[in-house]
């Protein structure tokens, strides 16, 4: 498994030209919360689909 930088570098390095800082922290936000949601999965911190909308509706 890669590492975070590791994986940023990859990231960046694969970005097409021209690229600008807001894209490049976009992505990097986008690994972090699916790297966080994976974690969060594993450690089976999760809730039910119904729990989800009932927080939804709530807003």
């Amino acid at each position: 498994m890669q590492t975070l930088k590791e994986e940023a570098i990859q990231l960046i390095s694969q970005m097409p030209e021209p690229v600008d800082i807001d894209d490049i922290m976009y992505r990097l936000y986008v690994i972090d919360k699916v790297r966080k949601g994976k974690d969060a999965a594993g450690k089976g911190e999760t809730i039910s689909v119904e729990d989800l909308k009932k927080e939804i509706e709530q807003w």
